[in-house]
């Protein structure tokens, strides 16, 4: 259930934590003859993530899973910071924010599934999809109206920036 406070959240927000499958996904694979497996992102998530990149937010993935199309589409949109095979997320989460000297009150994470609970135990603002499982909503102090893969992303990036007066703040500019 969606608490409404997480609005006092947005504002010390410097920090992005993104899980891949059923976040930046919908959750589902496609499996190919070959044993490739294919995940579908949605390009105003990526739009967002690169719109916050450029704002200068940290973006960090931290993923169980480890798809070469899934690397090779976050490096495309300028995301650095990527852990794929993360099984134990605790451990990518303290390495990242210890590098980048980053305190987790200012970290959004955003999970779907049991693997992100603990993560989201730890930071400031434990989000989630609209689809993800009950344990995450029960723990997240926002739940998108979106879910994974479908704009989920976009929405909780997009409420931030906007917040801190950062959404778009130069489209005058770029585009007069």
């Amino acid at each position: 259930m969606e608490d409404k406070s997480y609005k006092e959240y947005l504002p010390n927000i410097t920090t992005f934590i993104f899980d891949v499958d059923g976040v930046l996904t919908d959750g589902t694979v496609t499996i190919m003859t070959n044993g490739d497996m294919l995940r579908r992102m949605n390009i105003k998530d990526g739009y967002a993530l690169k719109t916050a990149i450029d704002a200068g937010y940290n973006i960090c993935i931290i993923s169980g899973g480890s798809n070469l199309g899934v690397q090779k589409r976050l490096e495309g949109l300028g995301v650095t910071d990527i852990y794929l095979g993360a099984h134990n997320k605790i451990d990518q989460l303290k390495e990242y924010t210890e590098r980048k000297q980053i305190q987790l009150e200012h970290v959004l994470y955003m999970g779907d599934d049991i693997p992100d609970v603990p993560v989201m135990k730890c930071v400031g603002l434990p989000t989630c999809p609209q689809d993800a499982v009950n344990e995450i909503k029960s723990i997240s102090k926002y739940v998108s109206h979106k879910n994974g893969g479908k704009g989920a992303v976009r929405d909780i990036i997009e409420q931030v920036m906007k917040v801190q007066g950062k959404w778009n703040a130069n489209f005058d500019a770029k585009y007069d």
